[in-house]
């Protein structure tokens, strides 16, 4: 345990700089179809920029506050306005953030280390009172937060010293560790949320926090700015962009002209559609960069047809993924074997055992249309069409499920594509309420902490907040939770690497691909990180000008 604990306090203690090298990852899905290589970084941008205007292609924030924030479009401006406990690097390592030093004193005792001098936007200081306020309220039920699994494990958060926070755990918990790089590691200021109550991180509300950017405005429909914290706390992040403007821009034609005439200067997420037009253009430059993120179809509810694993086996089957990458992800994405593609695990310790377990996962069958119909013969094919979510818009959503509606027909199945509203798509993760009318949902979800045990827990568990159909599966539940408890992290490698053995073959869910981080900023700046460690850092502190 003693040399384990060394190993986290090295890993927190290490220099943030050090995170900045390029880095595909390893193991399967490390390079792209299309054989263009992946970075985690792009070159530095140097010269002060006035503003830079940056789209949000998933649609508008549903909120800013931290405990809520749980999808693409909120979080990719939250991590540049409220500062977290750990930092994620580009290469998905973490180190020190707003704590200079997280260690295990012994198995129940995670201490936090705060960092000296930061101060909220308005000048006052950070306390170890706000981080513990922070971190209590992810378990209040008047917060209504997203995040609170992840104090499982905790009995106690208190303040053991004038810079000093300890969790107090019914035994080691590496993700609750791990999960300080994300929006629950956020700390926001006790007093302002306090007072703002149930209007903290809207657009009337507003949120303190203590990071590169501050909130400056929020037009409903339209846009959100936020401003230079001129008095930022780490000298090597002050940001040379005085302000950054968020454009919600859902269309991809609309993106894809405005990227081409300079109106929007940057965009994560880029859709394989504008990226064609814009490397054909040649106004800026297109990024690859490793992801964590996952393509899947899910059923919606324990009731419909879809929720019937033999059926989704059929549905598996007959889809041909090769054509499916090139066609919607322009060849930059790989297959997915399971619920966590390689890239999660790629900072960890064990990381070289994970991706062997990951590749001694059975290989993705089809496309097999005569098994497929066999299949549908044998559970007996719906007697109506599946009903199939995804948000209003998205051609890139639009295609895969087309795609999925035509490989469906070969073989008996009829679907029924529907589209949300980004809001009403975004909300559909949390509300069952919204998915008791669809019979599927095209996901296209991420993993936010490095912390797989975590995240499949999520959908595995018997009541997690993702497990929709009631899946039940005793014995990968023990094992994600000895792989969460393991201080080694050989053993927690190896329980995980069974559960994945276990569950894998049997969730309710159709694994389709692990895309690419694709990123693009026109010829005016640069210094944005390439990798989808952008979702966990404050990245538009990383944009500056160039030469050009």
């Amino acid at each position: 345990m003693a040399a384990r604990r060394q190993a986290l306090a090295l890993l927190v203690s290490a220099s943030l700089a050090a995170g900045t090298a390029c880095s595909a990852g390893s193991g399967s899905g490390a390079r792209p179809s299309s054989g263009a290589s992946l970075s985690s970084t792009t070159p530095p941008g140097a010269g002060a920029l006035d503003r830079v205007t940056w789209a949000l292609p998933m649609g508008e924030p549903t909120t800013l506050d931290p405990a809520k924030v749980g999808d693409y479009s909120p979080q990719t401006v939250v991590a540049n306005l409220c500062d977290t406990l750990l930092r994620m690097a580009p290469d998905f390592s973490i180190g020190p953030g707003l704590a200079e030093k997280a260690t295990w004193a012994d198995e129940h005792n995670l201490v936090l280390d705060l960092r000296p001098g930061v101060t909220f936007w308005d000048g006052t200081p950070l306390t170890p009172r706000d981080v513990v306020y922070s971190l209590r309220r992810q378990t209040d039920p008047n917060t209504q937060g997203i995040y609170g699994s992840a104090l499982a494990q905790v009995t106690a958060i208190e303040a053991t010293g004038p810079h000093q926070v300890t969790l107090r755990t019914k035994a080691h918990d590496e993700g609750l560790f791990k999960a300080l790089v994300t929006p629950f590691g956020a700390v926001v200021q006790e007093t302002f949320a306090a007072k703002a109550g149930a209007g903290y991180g809207t657009p009337t509300g507003g949120v303190m926090c203590s990071g590169p950017f501050k909130l400056a405005s929020w037009k409903s429909g339209d846009s959100i700015t936020i401003t230079r914290n001129d008095a930022y706390w780490d000298a090597r992040l002050r940001p040379k962009a005085a302000r950054v403007v968020f454009r919600f821009v859902t269309n991809g034609n609309t993106l894809t002209g405005a990227l081409l005439s300079g109106e929007i200067d940057g965009v994560y997420e880029l859709p394989p559609g504008s990226a064609a037009a814009l490397a054909k253009a040649n106004n800026g430059s297109i990024h690859l960069g490793p992801a964590t993120q996952n393509v899947m179809l899910v059923p919606g509810n324990p009731q419909t047809p879809a929720a019937d694993r033999r059926l989704l086996d059929a549905l598996s089957l007959a889809v041909d993924r090769n054509a499916l990458i090139k066609n919607a992800f322009g060849g930059d994405a790989t297959l997915l074997k399971s619920l966590t593609p390689p890239p999660t695990w790629a900072g960890d310790p064990a990381a070289a055992q994970l991706n062997a377990a990951y590749d001694a996962l059975p290989a993705i069958a089809g496309p097999d249309l005569e098994r497929a119909r066999q299949l549908v013969a044998e559970v007996g094919a719906p007697k109506r069409p599946l009903v199939t979510a995804i948000p209003a818009g998205d051609q890139r959503d639009l295609q895969i499920v087309t795609f999925l509606q035509a490989a469906a027909k070969k073989i008996g199945v009829d679907i029924e594509i529907r589209q949300l509203q980004p809001t009403e798509m975004s909300s559909l993760f949390y509300d069952p309420s919204i998915r008791n009318g669809l019979d599927l949902v095209v996901t296209f979800g991420y993993v936010a902490a490095p912390d797989a045990p975590s995240y499949v827990a999520d959908m595995v568990d018997e009541g997690a907040l993702f497990n929709w159909t009631d899946y039940r599966n005793p014995e990968a539940t023990r094992l994600l939770d000895q792989a969460r408890t393991a201080a080694d992290p050989s053993e927690a490698a190896g329980a995980f690497a069974r559960a994945q053995a276990a569950y894998t073959p049997s969730l309710p869910v159709i694994y389709l691909v692990a895309p690419h981080e694709r990123m693009f900023m026109n010829k005016r700046i640069s210094g944005a990180p390439a990798s989808f460690a952008y979702m966990n850092m404050p990245w538009a502190a990383y944009l500056g000008g160039t030469a050009s």
